[in-house]
């Protein structure tokens, strides 16, 4: 697949997974659109991996990684599609672009790196700072409960980027889409109990919108997605996969605004700009070097 095709795709499918969050709990509920999504994304992992024969690493390493990615992915999830109950689709987007900063605090905390130099610690206070902005009232959020969205989605970030420094941690090599699948069959069971904890009967009335929001997410964003972002991984530098946290938020943001009807007020769109710059300098030594870390690599490429 060319790059630029698979680069466009990564970002049309994490900007709209948000709304299709929403979407697919619509009638079903959060515990089973979740559950259901795993569901299928595990189902399509394994098919493709026995199709193309990539096999299933099962040493000490790989399974380590499975529960840490399982349980930050159960973390993660389960809130991110509680909270997103509560509050509008591109602010889910907007709070999950704050990720490469808290993964970098605790990567600095938990793997000794020194990377918190003073211009990325600017760029990471002007990014919260925004994020208070946007948060300082529950007005124009989208329910009266999105206090509690907040908390959530802040929650499900801090679950998201422990369990990606944890599996920085074990430094497993094992393929992409295997860790992909184990992962997804460490989560499974725990989604399963959530769901027969909260509900555990099948959706009355599961409306085609929510039925294609679940299918979608558990064909493209649980294993398409990272399929993508991996093979983008491999080809690019990191400036231009950077970039893809910068835009998210902002087409995630418009796509609430023009196709869901979210009204947000002139408060909100100043704090997602905060936020955006506060990544944007925060990744700046990174987006400095954009034109060669893209051109080279992506000619090399073809």
């Amino acid at each position: 697949m060319p790059i630029p095709v698979a680069y466009l795709s990564i970002i049309l499918i994490w900007s709209t997974t948000p709304l299709a969050i929403q979407w697919s709990a619509l009638g079903a509920g959060f515990a089973f659109a979740v559950t259901a999504r795993m569901a299928i994304g595990l189902a399509l992992a394994i098919v493709i991996l026995l199709l193309w024969r990539l096999g299933f690493p099962r040493h000490r390493e790989a399974l380590a990684t499975y529960a840490a990615g399982g349980l930050g992915l159960f973390g993660a999830m389960t809130l991110t599609y509680w909270g997103a109950q509560y509050v509008h689709s591109g602010l889910v987007a907007l709070v999950f672009g704050t990720v490469p900063l808290v993964t970098s605090l605790m990567a600095a905390l938990w793997l000794n790196e020194r990377a918190l130099t003073a211009p990325r610690l600017a760029g990471m206070l002007i990014g919260l700072a925004g994020l208070a902005v946007v948060f300082s009232t529950a007005d124009g959020l989208g329910s009266d409960r999105a206090w509690l969205g907040l908390l959530a989605l802040l929650l499900a970030v801090l679950c998201y980027s422990a369990g990606l420094v944890w599996v920085k941690r074990i430094g497993d090599d094992s393929p992409p889409l295997a860790i992909t699948a184990g992962t997804m069959m460490v989560a499974l069971p725990l989604f399963l109990l959530v769901w027969l904890l909260t509900d555990g009967g099948w959706p009355d009335q599961l409306s085609g919108r929510a039925a294609a929001a679940i299918l979608y997410l558990g064909v493209c964003g649980s294993v398409l997605g990272f399929a993508l972002y991996f093979y983008v991984v491999q080809h690019l530098d990191t400036g231009p996969v950077s970039l893809i946290s910068l835009i998210n938020p902002v087409i995630a943001l418009l796509l609430g605004s023009l196709v869901n009807g979210e009204v947000l007020p002139g408060r909100v769109w100043a704090g997602a700009a905060a936020v955006i710059l506060g990544l944007a300098i925060y990744q700046w030594e990174t987006l400095a070097g954009l034109p060669r870390a893209w051109f080279p690599a992506a000619k090399s490429s073809n």
